[in-house]
């Protein structure tokens, strides 16, 4: 049964890093599913609950990277407030509108247009976009560390 359990998390685990860098999948979520089923396969006999404590503290700072660093990003390239929100507003309409790869489009966007509405010119607001973007890679780059950071620690307690 160890050995099923084992080949379903690294399925699972290979899915959640696929899913950081293509919004379609769940991707820190995965990963950290692809643990619990081995901890409920095995009985949790090598995984404590202090185990799935920690990575689950560390999958809520995964999900709340992408709108920290959304911000960070809009505000670096001299992006207002109101690009910020609008960045973020515009990650759920374009979600909501183009799918999971909306997520890219729709915080660009939203950041131009927050800053157009304010009177800003379109360079400032452009460049405020593309810092949206910026966080947005950068957020993607962290999350994929987290995620091989999480995948490491698994096996170093499963092996120990």
């Amino acid at each position: 049964m160890t050995e099923l359990a084992l080949v379903l998390a690294v399925i699972l685990f290979v899915l959640g890093l696929a899913g950081i860098v293509l919004p379609v999948l769940p991707g820190i979520i995965l990963i950290y599913i692809g643990m619990l089923l081995y901890g409920i396969m095995t009985q949790f006999a090598t995984l404590d609950a202090n185990f799935f404590l920690l990575q689950g503290l560390v999958v809520l700072l995964a999900f709340g990277l992408d709108f920290v660093a959304t911000a960070v990003g809009t505000k670096r390239f001299g992006g207002s407030k109101n690009a910020v929100w609008g960045a973020v507003i515009g990650i759920f309409v374009g979600l909501f509108l183009f799918g999971p790869f909306g997520i890219i489009l729709g915080s660009f966007l939203g950041a131009i247009i927050a800053e157009i509405m304010l009177g800003k010119k379109m360079n400032i607001a452009v460049r405020s976009g593309f810092g949206t973007l910026i966080g947005i890679v950068g957020a993607t780059a962290l999350k994929i560390i987290i995620g091989v950071l999480m995948i490491v620690a698994f096996f170093f307690s499963i092996g120990s």
